[in-house]
């Protein structure tokens, strides 16, 4: 992709690192629809959303394909593992080139998986309902019931 169109998103040889990893796509037994999109357009496209930050919906028209088709297209490859063995492609040409120092490494606990699960903490049993109310504005009001500043209650002041 180097000199290519999508140069300016790609760098040059990440697409010849890519494209033995991503599937083929599936061919419609019943034929019709529209043409496939290329591949390459697809990863440029996908690229470039997961660079810049950019919703699906604001895809640049640049690409010449719908947001729907490129989101639905990184859920498959998704699911197919690409990105993560395209990461690890990366890592090792990266490593061939000494280009890469693991003398000092950080595991962040975030990547590890958690094989027998997480600890569910016990839940505070439910104390029934207070009969205090929860507003803020009772300590100042002089007409609520629960108001430290109302007078206490007493027979001849309660309204039946």
């Amino acid at each position: 992709m180097g000199r290519c169109t999508w140069s300016w998103i790609v760098p040059d040889g990440l697409w010849e690192i890519a494209k033995p990893l991503i599937p083929p796509s599936k061919v419609r037994p019943q034929g019709g629809g529209t043409q496939d999109t290329p591949d390459e357009t697809l990863f440029a496209a996908i690229i470039y959303v997961l660079v810049s930050g950019c919703s699906w919906r604001y895809l640049p028209p640049c690409f010449g394909i719908s947001k729907s088709t490129a989101h639905r297209r990184f859920l498959i490859w998704s699911r197919a593992g690409v990105w993560g063995r395209l990461y690890e492609a990366v890592l090792h040409r990266l490593d061939d080139a000494g280009l890469i120092d693991v003398s000092r490494v950080v595991l962040d606990s975030a990547h590890v998986r958690a094989k027998k699960g997480a600890v569910i903490p016990a839940r505070a049993p439910w104390t029934g309902a207070s009969r205090v109310p929860r507003c803020t504005s009772c300590r100042t009001r002089t007409d609520c019931p629960w108001s430290s500043a109302s007078p206490p209650r007493t027979s001849t002041t309660a309204k039946g």
